[in-house]
């Protein structure tokens, strides 16, 4: 029996064989690690999509991390709410689609431009607060890879407002409050996280780390079948 995804793989053999040649020589290139079996397929993605092997010991799960994200999906009542639109436009569809997940934005949205002109922030908090507004964010898949303060509100939703993603996918990148703003995810336990300590981060690896849970839940789906 083939171990190929059906949804969630290259669609041509010649595509599959490159990616997975590919992944075998992260694996190779990589060494040893201390990440679980679960873990690894999201770090070496993320390897995978920029070749920046520092990724190997600079990304750090909540405990329930990959889990909790695979049991979202599989449960076909998930979303994945992003800070900016290239997230949401690098995500497959056809494999969004086979759990029924649909990916939401607002950062440019005519209402939220101009809440953050009133407020003096920045669309970024304002497309937080719109998402948590509409009711979106509950039991959600976040996935912030551009703006700091998108997670730094989102962290003040989850404490204040008792807001409770499935995932937070928090990998900003920059040079102010992105480090920052990763910490102050993973010092709080309510919500399951990902994040990569420091600077580094962007849209690309949270399309990645996305990419390789839709990966895990299928290959469960496909073994208890």
């Amino acid at each position: 029996m083939s171990t190929v995804n059906t949804v969630t793989e290259q669609l041509t053999a010649a595509g599959q064989a490159i990616e997975h040649d590919s992944f075998a020589i992260i694996d190779r290139e990589a060494g040893p690690h201390d990440y679980t079996a679960q873990q690894w397929p999201l770090v070496r993605r993320m390897i995978h999509a920029n070749a920046d092997f520092e990724f190997n010991g600079l990304t750090r799960f909540h405990p329930d991390a990959v889990d909790a994200g695979v049991r979202a999906l599989r449960s076909r009542a998930s979303r994945v709410v992003a800070d900016v639109e290239m997230i949401c436009v690098g995500l497959s569809r056809p494999r969004l689609a086979h759990f029924g997940v649909v990916p939401h934005q607002f950062i440019s949205d005519e209402d939220v431009i101009a809440q953050a002109r009133a407020q003096n922030t920045t669309r970024a908090v304002q497309a937080m607060r719109k998402a948590w507004r509409l009711g979106l964010l509950d039991g959600a898949l976040v996935g912030i890879g551009n703006a700091p303060t998108a997670l730094i509100e989102l962290v003040r939703l989850i404490q204040d407002e008792g807001v409770r993603p499935a995932l937070v996918v928090g990998l900003p990148v920059g040079f102010v409050s992105a480090a920052e703003s990763k910490a102050m995810l993973a010092a709080q336990a309510v919500v399951p996280w990902i994040v990569i300590d420091g600077r580094k981060g962007g849209s690309t690896l949270v399309v990645a780390a996305l990419h390789a849970l839709l990966a895990l839940a299928e290959a469960q789906e496909r073994d208890a079948a």
